[in-house]
């Protein structure tokens, strides 16, 4: 064992440069070592181990898969997805793609320390320093320790985690940043540079081949942790991107090394392309996914039931759900530290105290009201469980009109989510129903932005479309494995099998199995079908706001109608018979074109996945009161021109014809500015802590703040 010391400052360790890789058959002697990490024995590197958890979680939540970048750019800035309720002028507007480019605003943007934070908290910094204290534990660990008879497999299993920690933050910090800093040792102090992606992803390719192996077999129990499926996996996500679409920077990868995407021009000395052997990343991709797809360990997969997923998320404090391959951990208690920002952000949106009942949950991610009525087949079971159209009120009389002078203490209530200028549950838009508090079989009900819902941040369904997409790419197409694994997850929807489906086919079937939860942004930049998507959604958005104004209402070509306004009712479901005040997935005969409900029950069943948890009995106010708790729907997919009997209309497609008369909100505002031609400029300027010595920023950001 190497007994070295490397405590990490972001300042300090940007002084690092690249150097040669120190895998486990590969070493050499540090001259330049810095702060403190005892490393001396394998109690050691496990503690070493234990803590990068930590850090690496917190980043996790905090800032690329909660909060922070994730809730900024990934979970509203898509064909999908968008903010909902608000025009913030001091907030970077997702779906813009900085104003189509616009000098003024590219020139002057910053990263806004990562929504807020202190510099030395950005993601850019938190990831390079457990990149450094990854590159010196992996230094430290040498071949004959991990061949000893007693300790080696502990070791073995500890570096290749290390590896895949280090490739991980790699993959993240490309993803938003572009090209950064290649750190690859702990002993290299010459002066920094910028490294070509392709660079740092070939390193990452050659590590993780490597130490794939290395890794523990999953199992139940080590979903939070890395394993030897999410390595192969991760080896397949990093060799996918490596090999697909991205904005580069011309004055750090040389032209040569790419093939540009022939629809879009240079901007800002930058171009969207990909690299010119693109195929054979493609291939290791191909391999990788194959592999897990085929050994998934502990991950299981249910073939017939979509819900089963989220179900499990919800169910049991402390458990992971089976199609998980790694979750990000939450840490319930008192005096838990460790938490989930996801359903806060992205959750069904709630606007409510913990002291009476479910947290405030804000739905940063909205669905494009286009996308949940166009865009989704009727027969799609995971419409009514990706988007939600009724979230959680406190107080509901304020909102509800069947709940006039009811003071709601002591429970929540089901509310529509109406197309206004507002947030959390006061309205919004449709939001995502995916990570829902009410859900929980024992809500964790703490304090707003801290939930006992897990993050998934790999599972098998991810598994098996990134193989049908490398399947399609690879140098020699494998199509039946393509339509085989496409299908998985297409008919578990309860829709019709296809076969020699294409890539845009399977990009789409992954916008529906991920709606809502922020994946389809980086999915339509790697894959060059951003601005074919945006034009879509954009065009599709326009045609209905304009049927809403001329005729009031408006019909898709799936079937589906909009209409101008909307009617509910309050309602008791177990007095309607329901097990639950939890609705089930929407029952098979619903899931038709324009479904109207005949009764009661149906339109509280219709759309499902929604209703309200039994609050009172966690609650500290107790009235003895609880009037009517869930909302029955009418006319949400025909055009009603008659308030039902005992129902209240609502404004629903009409609210979206007058936020766009206003304010722009639902057409204008959709990727303001973009010509979908010019090289998409998603990505986020370093700041002033990473522009020392020397380093500028690209694509036509300032390098001064």
């Amino acid at each position: 064992m190497r007994n070295i010391t490397t405590g990490i400052v972001i300042c300090s360790a940007l002084l690092f440069a690249m150097s040669s890789c120190n895998d486990y058959l590969e070493t050499s002697s540090p001259s330049t070592v810095t702060a403190s990490l005892a490393t001396s024995s394998v109690d050691g590197c496990q503690s070493t181990m234990s803590g990068a958890y930590t850090q690496f979680h917190g980043v996790l939540r905090d800032q690329i898969f909660g909060n922070g970048l994730f809730y900024a750019l990934d979970a509203a800035g898509s064909d999908i997805e968008r903010h909902g309720g608000e025009q913030n002028s001091g907030r970077l507007k997702a779906e813009t793609f900085y104003n189509g480019g616009n000098p003024d605003v590219v020139s002057t943007f910053t990263v806004l320390n990562d929504l807020g934070t202190p510099d030395s908290k950005t993601a850019f910094a938190l990831l390079y320093a457990i990149i450094q204290k990854m590159n010196n534990l992996t230094y430290c660990i040498r071949e004959e320790e991990m061949n000893d008879k007693k300790t080696g497999q502990t070791y073995r299993e500890i570096y290749g985690q290390a590896v895949c920690m280090k490739a991980t933050c790699y993959r993240e910090l490309i993803k938003y940043y572009g090209d950064v800093l290649g750190i690859f040792s702990p002993d290299d102090d010459t002066p920094r540079q910028f490294t070509s992606r392709l660079d740092i992803y070939d390193r990452m390719i050659d590590e993780l081949s490597k130490a794939k192996d290395l890794c523990p077999e999953l199992t139940k129990d080590n979903k939070t942790t890395f394993t030897r499926q999410y390595a192969y996996a991760l080896l397949g996500r990093i060799a996918s991107e490596a090999g697909s679409y991205q904005t580069y920077r011309l004055d750090v990868t040389p032209a040569s090394r790419l093939e540009k995407h022939p629809d879009y021009t240079d901007i800002y000395n930058a171009t969207y392309a990909r690299p010119v052997n693109y195929k054979s990343y493609y291939d290791i991709a191909y391999d990788a996914f194959k592999w897990v797809a085929e050994n998934s360990g502990a991950a299981s997969f249910d073939a017939n039931d979509f819900s089963t997923f989220f179900t499990q998320l919800h169910d049991v404090d402390g458990l992971v759900a089976d199609e998980s391959v790694f979750e990000d951990e939450n840490i319930q208690g008192s005096s838990a530290t460790g938490y989930c920002e996801r359903p806060y952000a992205i959750g069904r949106p709630a606007t409510s105290s913990n002291k009476y009942g479910v947290c405030k949950s804000y739905g940063q991610a909205r669905i494009n009201p286009a996308f949940y009525y166009g865009k989704f087949d009727p027969k799609d079971k995971r419409r009514d469980i990706s988007c939600v159209v009724t979230g959680s009120y406190l107080n509901a009389a304020l909102v509800r009109k069947d709940l006039s002078g009811y003071d709601g203490k002591g429970c929540c209530y089901e509310v529509l989510l109406g197309f206004n200028m507002k947030t959390a549950g006061d309205g919004g838009g449709i939001s995502c129903g995916k990570f829902d508090e009410n859900r929980q079989v024992h809500p964790y009900i703490i304090i707003q932005r801290k939930s006992g819902i897990n993050a998934p941040y790999m599972r098998l369904s991810e598994i098996y479309l990134a193989l049908a997409e490398s399947a399609l790419l690879k140098t020699t197409p494998d199509q039946p494995v393509a339509d085989a694994y496409y299908n998985l997850t297409h008919t578990r929807a309860g829709l019709a099998g296809k076969s020699n489906v294409t890539l845009e086919e399977v990009v789409d079937e992954r916008g529906f199995e991920y709606a809502g939860e922020g994946d389809r942004r980086w999915t339509l930049i790697r894959t060059g079908l951003i601005g074919k998507k945006v034009k879509e959604i954009k065009e599709l958005t326009k045609a209905m706001i304009d049927g809403l104004a001329a005729n009031g209402y408006y019909t898709f070509s799936n079937g589906n109608t909009i209409g101008n306004y909307i009617y509910y009712k309050g309602v008791d479901p177990t007095a309607l018979g329901l097990a639950s005040r939890l609705t089930p997935p929407t029952p098979a005969h619903m899931l038709v074109a324009g479904y109207e409900p005949t009764t009661d029950l149906e339109a509280t069943q219709f759309p499902g996945w929604r209703g309200q948890h039994d609050w009172e009995q966690y609650t500290t106010y107790k009235d003895g009161a609880y009037p009517n708790s869930n909302i029955a729907i009418k006319g949400l997919f025909t055009n009603i021109t008659t308030t039902p009997d005992g129902y209240y209309q609502k404004d629903w497609g009409k609210a979206i014809v007058d936020q766009e008369a206003a304010n722009g909100f639902y057409y204008n505002d959709l990727f303001e500015g973009w010509d979908c031609k010019s090289a998409p400029i998603y990505l986020v300027p370093i700041s002033q802590n990473g522009l020392i010595g020397g380093l500028t920023n690209g694509y036509g950001f300032t390098s001064t703040f």
